[in-house]
């Protein structure tokens, strides 16, 4: 019996590495089902079992008035004992917000929460660093879908340490140019948020994220324009799929003033037609949608001495004119720049209001953040000055459902965008045609109506 002992240990320690070895290589190699199966399960047990300790470190309980039954010291006997009797009566304990049952997510879990009276969302945003040290995650995200709930978005790891390429989307003027936090992919669609500003340092993302979404409109019927201020090294090399480049701030100049000059002809033509924007016109009469890049914003309103007062008035005058009134007429706007402070004058801050959609990359200095975001929610501020300079191509993303997320873009490198530039080419319009009229002067209301019917 001894002798088998030894045998019968040595079997435990097999099984117990065979074990080991499948729930790691489990873990390894398809972690969304050993998530769901185990990790999911202990992890709900764990943020159910230590709620309360949890809410009353981060200060999210309240104190209320509870019947209870209570020991309370009565008389002193002769003997010197003490007599202790129970009585039911109302004393001040602290109470936790309700909380229902964590559900799984692709990179972890969500959970919902009654909030108590005096309690409003911000008070569990403030709270969302010691929530998620206390759980041991990543990054704990607060949403509040109605008044008086908060949903908990817990992420077990970061999900955008490395990223896969996603399928590209087959909607006009939507691009997938990465992923966000959450999984989901991250999508810049210029029909729901119609204007862009996209702010980062040198090497942080900045201009890959410009090289995605040539790669991603180059195959759509789109116009691409480009200002170029860094005398044409950047998008000089896409030069085949654009329809308009600009490499000075003179050129510039003009190429805004033939924007305004189209949009304006195009506010002629709704008119014309008694439509409210090109989508409503038919196919057959509706005008070529342009996607405006920008690349240096800054550039635009630096001025050296007075006598370019003008020349900047005109062009941030213009710039702005297309900002307010372009979207309608199918006018985009997508403008990157290293530094962007209210510094560079009030066209700036103008152009900026009109810019819905805001990305921030990495930045040098904290201006350039508050620029970007600061009018959105301080936490995504705090979140933008806290991107390390080893993930390039990570930004905090504000648009599309009036929300900020960390999001990270895929690598599209300068090659990949230039061989789509050459492969697309036969489809970029020619800016003359672009800038002619889209209908003839001697189209009658008669034939627009017949248009419109057809």
């Amino acid at each position: 019996m001894r002798d088998d002992l030894p045998l019968t240990l040595l079997d435990a320690a097999v099984i117990l590495t065979a074990v080991v070895a499948g729930l790691w290589a489990w873990r390894r190699w398809h972690y969304r089902s050993f998530w769901l199966v185990a990790g999911y399960p202990l992890m709900a047990l764990t943020v159910r079992t230590t709620w309360r300790k949890v809410a009353l470190g981060c200060g999210l309980t309240k104190k209320r008035q509870r019947w209870w039954f209570t020991l309370t010291p009565g008389a002193v006997a002769s003997t010197g004992l003490v007599k202790v009797r129970r009585r039911f009566q109302r004393i001040a304990v602290d109470t936790k917000p309700w909380m229902w049952l964590p559900r799984p997510t692709r990179h972890g879990w969500r959970v919902t929460l009654h909030l108590l009276e005096g309690q409003i969302p911000d008070d569990y945003s403030q709270a969302a660093e010691r929530l998620a040290h206390s759980w041991r995650v990543h990054a704990v995200r607060v949403s509040s879908p109605r008044p008086g709930r908060v949903v908990l978005s817990a992420t077990m790891h970061d999900p955008l340490v490395r990223i896969d390429r996603l399928p590209p989307s087959d909607a006009l003027l939507k691009v997938v140019v990465g992923r966000l936090e959450t999984g989901k992919p991250w999508e810049i669609d210029f029909r729901t948020v119609p204007h862009w500003l996209n702010a980062g340092a040198t090497q942080s993302g900045k201009s890959n994220l410009a090289n995605a979404l040539i790669v991603g409109l180059a195959p759509q019927p789109v116009a691409l324009v480009g200002f170029d201020l860094k005398g044409g090294v950047e998008f000089t090399p896409y030069a085949p799929r654009l329809s308009a480049l600009a490499t000075t701030r003179a050129e510039c100049a003009a190429l805004l003033d033939d924007l305004v000059a189209l949009m304006t002809d195009r506010m002629g033509l709704c008119r014309t037609a008694g439509a409210r924007n090109i989508w409503q016109l038919p196919p057959g009469v509706r005008p070529t949608p342009v996607v405006v890049l920008i690349d240096e914003l800054a550039e635009l309103y630096l001025m050296a001495d007075k006598s370019e007062k003008d020349e900047i008035a005109r062009t941030s005058t213009a710039l702005l004119r297309v900002a307010q009134l372009g979207r309608a007429f199918g006018i985009y706007l997508f403008c990157c720049g290293q530094r962007i402070g209210s510094d560079l004058g009030p066209g700036v801050t103008a152009l900026r209001a009109q810019c819905s959609g805001r990305i921030c990359h990495r930045v040098n200095d904290p201006e350039t953040a508050t620029m970007t975001l600061g009018d959105l929610d301080p936490a995504a501020l705090v979140s933008a000055r806290a991107i390390p300079a080893e993930t390039p191509g990570v930004a905090i993303v504000a648009g599309q459902d009036g929300q900020w997320y960390r999001a990270r873009s895929f690598l599209v490198t300068e090659q990949a965008a230039e061989h789509a530039a050459r492969m697309y080419a036969d489809l970029t319009p020619a800016w003359a045609d672009i800038t002619s009229h889209v209908h003839d002067t001697d189209t009658s209301d008669l034939d627009l109506t017949e248009l419109l019917d057809a």
